[in-house]
């Protein structure tokens, strides 16, 4: 961006020395050399370097030195920006290479737990890998943000299926949203967690066992019981974190999601603890927590998509509009029950800093707040002081998706 951005700048420091005469107005020829330049952006074909030249010495005759020409030029070729790759796929891979360099896919985690891949088969999370792509609504977004081709060169990675590094400058799309979306990429922690130490179940110690655990999680294993970091992952992106997305390509600025309604529906797979009990919904204590902790997770990430807003626009108001609603929620759970500290503080802190742009680093300083207090408040407390919320509480006919109970 910077090197385009030099371009323009001696683009806009030769145009007065133009000479036109019988040629085409000086604005005309502007407008067309910087057309050319929007689709010499766009080549992705193996000859992009050559094709340039060509179109920048045959115009640069009559607009601009060469000398000036050439320096962009060299700029331009030498920072390597009409590679094979569109500057779509560039910024894509950067961004997914962390989880995409250790994603092992999957098919390892259904090795061993079969149940749970089997609900996951039957959920939109796992549908999205084949109907997004042919989805009209994705195609016309896609379309809006010149994005070619969904599955290869988008943010649509990002939420919407699970990449894994094919070589040293590419992913590769294998699933939808798949069990590494929301527990971790687990190329560092899979073998340690299924270990049970180098013995069995029934033989390794509770030492053992906790340390097992310990390591998996300093490995990046996000594991059910942190509520906190399952809920980020959701929201993450539920409500999307990218505004040109939706400003530009119209995309939803985020879904209706709720943390209990949700993963008590279609997604949920409560089968490896008590698989004789079936796939029952999570206990009434961990329902207040979860219900808690997804909306105090709601106003974090809120705050924090108005704190990177950069115009007013359908994103900043949506992202203010969902800060509001949701901090009415948590306030009218906080109202409930006894003044917990740290819920005080969450309450205190959603309300503190203006929802306006340019205001960037009171918003984040709030949501660090928000953050902090909360996992505070789930080291001290299980979901048992929290029963005056029940009644907040989403029923069973509110879970998304069908949710298959047995025995």
């Amino acid at each position: 961006m910077l090197l385009t951005a030099s371009i323009y700048h001696h683009l806009d420091w030769a145009f007065p020395a133009i000479i036109c005469n019988d040629r085409p107005s000086a604005q005309g020829l502007r407008s067309q050399y910087f057309d050319k330049l929007k689709h010499l952006f766009r080549i992705q074909l193996r000859g992009a370097r050559r094709s340039m030249v060509k179109c920048f010495l045959s115009w640069g005759n009559y607009l601009l030195p060469k000398t000036i020409i050439m320096t962009a030029l060299l700029g331009v070729v030498t920072a390597g920006i009409f590679s094979s790759e569109s500057l779509a796929q560039k910024k894509t891979s950067k961004s997914n290479a962390p989880i995409a360099k250790n994603t092992k896919g999957p098919n390892a985690c259904a090795e061993c737990h079969k149940e749970e891949a089997k609900v996951w088969k039957k959920s939109q999370h796992f549908k999205t890998f084949r109907e997004l792509p042919r989805s009209k609504a994705a195609r016309d977004i896609a379309k809006r943000l010149d994005i070619k081709r969904i599955k290869s060169e988008s943010l649509c990675l990002n939420c919407h299926f699970t990449s894994q590094k094919a070589s040293k400058k590419k992913v590769k799309v294998i699933a939808g949203i798949s069990c590494e979306s929301c527990h971790g990429a687990g190329k560092n922690y899979i073998d340690i967690h299924s270990s049970y130490s180098g013995k069995t179940k029934e033989t390794e110690s509770e030492a053992e066992k906790s340390s097992r655990w310990k390591t998996a999680e300093s490995n990046k294993m996000i594991r059910p019981g942190n509520i906190y970091q399952i809920a980020k992952n959701c929201f993450g992106c539920h409500i999307v974190p990218f505004e040109k997305l939706i400003n530009v390509g119209k995309h939803p600025a985020g879904s209706s999601f709720e943390l209990v309604s949700w993963s008590q529906g279609e997604i949920r797979h409560n089968l490896w603890h008590q698989p004789d009990k079936g796939n029952q919904e999570a206990s009434i204590e961990r329902r207040r927590i979860m219900y808690l902790v997804g909306l105090t997770v709601e106003i974090e990430s809120s705050i924090r998509a108005v704190a990177v807003s950069e115009e007013t626009n359908h994103y900043s108001v949506k992202m203010a509009h969902r800060v509001d609603e949701s901090r009415k929620k948590f306030l009218a759970a906080y109202k409930l029950i006894p003044k917990f500290p740290e819920l005080e503080a969450i309450s205190a802190a959603s309300y503190e800093a203006g929802l306006k742009l340019n205001n960037r680093k009171a918003l984040t300083q709030s949501a660090d707040k928000i953050a902090s207090q909360i996992q505070i408040f789930l080291t001290k407390h299980d979901g048992k002081q929290l029963g005056a919320i029940d009644s907040l509480l989403p029923k069973k006919n509110s879970y998304v998706g069908r949710t298959e109970e047995t025995n």
